[in-house]
């Protein structure tokens, strides 16, 4: 057999059809893709423009500061009239943003995903400083400051269905952002904060659609349904620990207030909370950015 001068082996075999150029894979992937939308058209998932997973309109408002908006949420006063639980968002949970949290989340939309979790780190990166400082406030002189990052947490069955956790990597992605946070002008950040995301919460059984109920209802039907996985509680939530919980969408806080009770019964600080959209309340939010009203650290745990 002849080979090629000064080699002794044969060229290597060439897939037929397959493009060599980097140019002519992208024109390959482009005419895919466009073969791709004449059999399955894509429309936007927030207002089903054509062509498009998410127009221009519709992420537009996934790009905006994250806002606190806990006074929107009856299920998060507090019965001793303290300051309810902090909670920011990204964008009201109506009309567009609605529709494209429903299609991602319900309807199997993963090519929404990049724009999701890139506003959700964005958000991590403009109040991770702020949730850092106090982390490391709570933790004492001693302990080393930690900070853990909580997914809300869903059922077996509601994972099975999906074939994935969506909220699990909204905290991923939330985590991401505060860990590139830059820290305040100024000051001396100490020692590095140990930061993790984990999935401590689980939700032992199935709740009924909170669709359409009102806030008793809903808190009424999580009461003893969100738990602690304990062995992950045993590895995280030691004495100073601070946590910050995650979740898609804010509607009366029962989620969340579920969630708090859980983790300040294991000793945790609960910082605050982070969702993607939430339930604006008739007259919305009005115009404080939530970047820029201060945290109000929380009394630590009975024996903390």
């Amino acid at each position: 057999m002849d080979h090629p001068a000064g080699t002794g082996r044969p060229d290597p075999p060439t897939a037929p059809g397959r493009p060599r150029s980097p140019g002519l894979r992208r024109a390959a992937r482009t005419a895919a893709d466009a073969l791709s939308r004449l059999v399955l058209p894509v429309e936007c998932a927030g207002c089903g423009l054509l062509d498009v997973p998410l127009c221009e309109g519709c992420a537009a408002a996934l790009t905006t500061a994250p806002r606190r908006c806990e006074g929107a949420a009856p299920r998060l006063d507090r019965v001793d009239g303290s300051a309810p639980l902090p909670v920011w968002a990204v964008t009201p949970y109506v009309g567009p943003v609605r529709e494209l949290v429903v299609a991602w989340k319900d309807r199997g939309r993963a090519d929404l995903d990049r724009a999701l979790h890139e506003s959700v780190r964005r958000a991590g990166a403009v109040l991770g400083a702020r949730l850092v400082t106090a982390a490391r406030l709570l933790s004492g002189p001693e302990a080393p400051a930690r900070l853990v990052v909580v997914p809300a947490p869903s059922t077996g069955a509601a994972r099975r269905a999906r074939g994935r956790d969506p909220v699990l990597d909204l905290a991923r992605a939330f985590g991401a952002g505060v860990a590139s946070a830059d820290p305040p002008e100024g000051v001396d950040v100490g020692a590095p904060v140990d930061l993790s995301v984990a999935s401590v919460l689980t939700q032992r059984r199935r709740t009924r659609d909170q669709v359409g109920l009102g806030s008793r209802a809903r808190g009424g039907r999580l009461e003893g349904a969100v738990t602690s996985r304990e062995r992950a509680v045993r590895r995280l939530l030691v004495r100073g620990t601070s946590c910050v919980v995650v979740d898609d969408v804010l509607t009366t806080g029962a989620t969340l207030a579920a969630c708090e009770t859980v983790l300040r019964e294991h000793g945790a600080s609960v910082l605050g909370a982070f969702v993607l959209a939430a339930t604006p309340p008739p007259a919305g939010f009005g115009g404080t950015p939530g970047a820029h009203r201060g945290l109000v650290l929380p009394t630590p745990p009975a024996g903390g």
